[in-house]
């Protein structure tokens, strides 16, 4: 997004691994304000990706991963969706390395989690609420590779990594 103020915010894995991003105040204000806040919080340190599709996409930002107990989810409040579908003029379109808000049928019931796209998307445009990017080739190509884990089901969830990828912080310099 060319001559768009960014915000850069980086995802430090438990593994090494790290996803550099830009985020887009400009056309997500509120899905920018919110990951920041909760990154600032240190809401994302210990959460996982919980749900993994390759070709698609890989989401996190709701769950830690409990040996014994399997997801256990956290909660945070929910935000309004800043997509064409919802009112909201969001240029930002779901191609690869992409960051966006999931959320369930309720255009108004993101939260914490987002996902990262691993291919592009574009029926997902106008949908879901699109605010930033991975800010070079080794961020996707870390996406992508989280993209291609092996995957199972646990109760109701399934595209679980049998490993988990674990979020150990996500820091914001403004």
């Amino acid at each position: 997004m060319e001559n768009a103020k960014t915000i850069n915010a980086t995802i430090e894995f438990t593994d090494g691994n790290v996803i550099n991003l830009e985020l887009y105040p400009e056309y997500a204000p509120i899905s920018v304000a919110n990951f920041v806040g909760l990154a600032k919080a240190h809401f994302y340190d210990g959460l996982c990706f919980h749900r993994v599709i390759d070709g698609f996409m890989i989401q996190g930002g709701g769950f830690t991963w409990d040996e014994r107990r399997g997801l256990v989810q956290k909660s945070a409040n929910t935000i309004k969706g800043e997509f064409k579908s919802n009112g909201v003029n969001n240029p930002i379109k779901h191609e690869k390395g992409v960051i966006s808000m999931a959320r369930t049928m309720v255009k108004d019931s993101a939260s914490s989690q987002f996902f990262i796209c691993v291919a592009d998307t574009p029926h997902l445009d106008g949908e879901y609420a699109a605010f930033g990017k991975c800010a070079d080739e080794a961020s996707i190509k870390v996406a992508v590779k989280y993209g291609k884990a092996k995957t199972g089901r646990w109760q109701q969830y399934s595209d679980i990594p049998f490993n988990p990828i674990v979020i150990k912080t996500v820091t914001v310099a403004e």
